[in-house]
């Protein structure tokens, strides 16, 4: 059973580590001036961004802080401190 287990947290964290590698692309990919020309800022691109980076930082608490396994409250509580955290980016950016 313990090796059921441990085969599927292994294939779970290597999911996770392709998701994170996945938004990383999209984000370089979403990131202006690939063509050598000069940008400006891009409010959509800018949300998109933050958006990406709750998303990958939900991932690392997840998974590679072992949280996925922490009692109910911890859980709710990370994804309650990451939505401020986010949201409070935003509205400076936005403001």
């Amino acid at each position: 059973m313990n090796t059921k287990l441990a085969l599927s947290d292994s294939r779970a964290i290597t999911a996770a580590w392709l998701g994170l590698s996945a938004v990383t692309i999209v984000s370089w990919w979403l990131a202006p001036g690939h063509g050598g020309t000069q940008s400006g800022p891009s409010v959509p691109i800018t949300v998109a961004a933050i958006v990406l980076g709750f998303v990958k930082s939900r991932i690392i608490i997840r998974y590679f802080m072992e949280v996925r396994t922490a009692p109910a409250w911890l859980r709710r509580s990370t994804d309650a401190w990451l939505v401020m955290l986010w949201t409070a980016v935003l509205g400076i950016y936005l403001w």
